[in-house]
């Protein structure tokens, strides 16, 4: 169970790379959008994971905890938040702080629709 989990962890490492780089090639801004789309995905995937394996078991296991594990990431929306905020000016610490704040109130919307749906 654990090289499953480790190995799907890898694979959503990988998932998170590719769909950051798409949106960031896509959408040029200096806000990084890439993170917001991977945590948002991953948060709603995670919802229906979830809602669908009610009691957890080995598939919740290694979709939940390896797959949607490696592809979420808090602690790049962390840096990225602060280096937002190391910008010079208040209006880089309020882009920092709003797209912080987007971040997490996306991400508990997109669990809680993911769990409705599942």
């Amino acid at each position: 169970m654990i090289a499953l989990v480790a190995l799907a962890g890898g694979v959503g490492a990988v998932l998170r790379l590719v769909v950051d780089g798409l949106v960031s090639r896509s959408v040029r801004t200096s806000v990084p959008l890439g993170t917001l789309v991977v945590n948002v995905t991953g948060s709603f995937l995670l919802g229906l994971v979830v809602a669908r394996t009610t009691g957890g078991g080995d598939v919740a296991r290694v979709v939940g905890i390896g797959l949607l594990g490696g592809y979420t990431t808090f602690s790049s929306a962390s840096v990225e938040a602060v280096e937002l905020a190391r910008l010079a000016g208040p209006r880089a610490l309020r882009t920092a702080v709003a797209h912080a704040a987007t971040m997490l109130l996306l991400g508990l919307a997109a669990a809680a629709l993911g769990l409705w749906l599942g």
